[in-house]
């Protein structure tokens, strides 16, 4: 069981480290089709599942909801600059379509581990 552990984390490390990436190449290039918008889902519901601990649940949730709401302040910064301001606005899009499915699954775990009390 222990080794099935190791194996679940080092999994959902690498789903983040891959949704990231996805996110960022996505905005750079701009080649968000349907597929490619899925998969920033799925990988966010993977790492929802798989990454994040009951131990660090309130910490992610907080990083979450502070990186979504934030990020409606910086776009409308970001709309203002030509250029290099689109490009990084496409980019915080990207990453909240990967953030947001983890921080709904990891509030779901946590809601349901209060009704069980």
């Amino acid at each position: 069981m222990v080794k099935f552990q190791g194996a679940k984390k080092n999994f959902g490390h690498y789903a983040f480290v891959a949704g990231i990436l996805l996110a960022i190449l996505l905005g750079l290039f701009g080649a968000g089709g349907t597929l490619a918008i899925s998969v920033l889902i799925v990988l966010g519901f993977l790492v929802g599942l798989l990454n994040v601990t009951s131990a660090e649940t309130t910490e992610f949730l907080v990083a979450s909801v502070t990186l979504m709401v934030g990020a409606g302040s910086f776009n409308a910064i970001l709309g203002v600059l030509p250029g290099f301001g689109m490009l990084l606005k496409a980019i915080m899009m990207y990453i909240l379509l990967f953030v947001a499915p983890a921080a709904m699954i990891v509030s779901l775990k946590a809601i349901y581990t209060l009704a069980q009390r």
